[in-house]
């Protein structure tokens, strides 16, 4: 009887201590993320641009929009300075800033946006790297929704959409270039997995042979093309 209770009191406490080391690591990992840029950061918080609910609102008057997630582990607002070249074209966007900057938590935090906002008649939704494949995993279940699907350094993860736009930098040392065989790709010649936002360096990512405002310039141009705008 005493052994068992000892027994028992010894594994509550080791299971304690390994909640606890579980906890404290992942409030360690959640808390390391890439933060966005100054320049980036600088131009929130305009009349244009709103903030409510978690979602940045670079309003413009016309009838189509793009829901942006981020990239794992990326501030949402280094983002910012890229999407707002689409606004300038009189594109609106929504840009989502994810639970512990993983689009993981909130993959379909579309469904709100749109829902949301009735006087939008054409939807897009679009991401980088992690935020790309939650976006196509929330095209996969709303595709009679969307009108397309936009991919920065990522690759669809289901053929729900017909209009994909695929892009990719050529010296992207962090995405397995190997899942985009098969698709439709627009390589940016020099280009990196990083330079499609402004948040710094990453980790494991190859040097890029072009600065990040061509890259970005580039990005824009593809997307605003690719909506038709």
């Amino acid at each position: 009887m005493w052994i068992l209770l000892i027994a028992k009191k010894h594994a509550l406490r080791i299971l304690l201590i390994f909640s606890i080391l579980l906890g404290v690591g992942s409030f360690a990992y959640l808390s390391d993320y890439s933060k966005a840029d100054p320049e980036a950061r600088a131009i929130l918080g305009t009349e244009s641009i709103t903030l409510e609910d978690q979602v940045y609102d670079f309003w413009t008057s016309a009838d189509t929009a793009l829901i942006f997630y981020p990239g794992g582990k990326v501030e949402a607002e280094a983002y910012a300075l890229m999407l707002k070249g689409i606004q300038d074209a009189g594109i609106r966007v929504f840009l989502v800033k994810m639970p512990f900057n993983l689009a993981v938590f909130d993959a379909n935090a579309a469904s709100q946006i749109i829902e949301n906002h009735p006087e939008v008649e054409h939807w897009y939704i679009g991401g980088h790297s992690l935020g790309g494949a939650m976006a196509s995993q929330f095209a996969e279940k709303n595709a009679d929704k969307l009108d397309g699907l936009i991919l920065l350094a990522a690759y669809p993860l289901n053929d729900a959409m017909e209009k994909v736009l695929i892009l990719s930098g050529r010296e992207d040392k962090v995405l397995d270039q190997s899942k985009l065989d098969g698709f439709n790709v627009q390589w940016i010649e020099g280009g990196n997995h990083a330079n499609f936002a402004h948040y710094g360096v990453q980790k494991g990512d190859g040097e890029a042979l072009i600065d990040k405002d061509e890259q970005i310039k580039m990005t824009q141009q593809w997307i605003i093309e690719f909506m038709n705008f």
